[in-house]
């Protein structure tokens, strides 16, 4: 068993989704900056906390569902992907790009392995 693969990883990750997608609502002024500097429509940002929402469930599955999780992991790797995209796209070296390329990694490392079954 390693971090990667922990059910427990997966229900902490879970709790980070559900924390940014609550923080989305609003949104907050910092995400609100961020989305703003990304350039992100203001008609897509109430998707946002929906997405997050969605996926928090979806790494929640682990206990009963372990492929569904892996898919939500490969779903995440797709979404840091374009948020990652979209700092670079707009010249952003904020520290959001750092956190979108962290997540990235961790998803895409996620998804490789995939959670432990037992």
């Amino acid at each position: 068993m390693s971090a990667l693969t922990a059910r427990r990883t997966y229900a902490a990750l879970a709790a980070v989704q559900a924390a940014d997608a609550a923080a989305c609502v609003g949104p907050v002024a910092p995400v609100a900056e961020a989305l703003e500097a990304v350039g992100l429509p203001k008609r897509l940002w109430p998707v946002l906390p929906v997405v997050k929402g969605a996926s928090a469930l979806g790494l929640l599955s682990v206990y009963r569902f372990p492929r569904l999780a892996r898919v939500t992991t490969l779903m995440l790797t797709v979404y840091f992907m374009l948020a990652a995209g979209s700092h670079i796209r707009a010249r952003d070296w904020s520290p959001g790009l750092v956190a979108a390329s962290s997540f990235l990694a961790l998803y895409g490392a996620m998804t490789v392995t995939g959670p432990e079954t037992s």
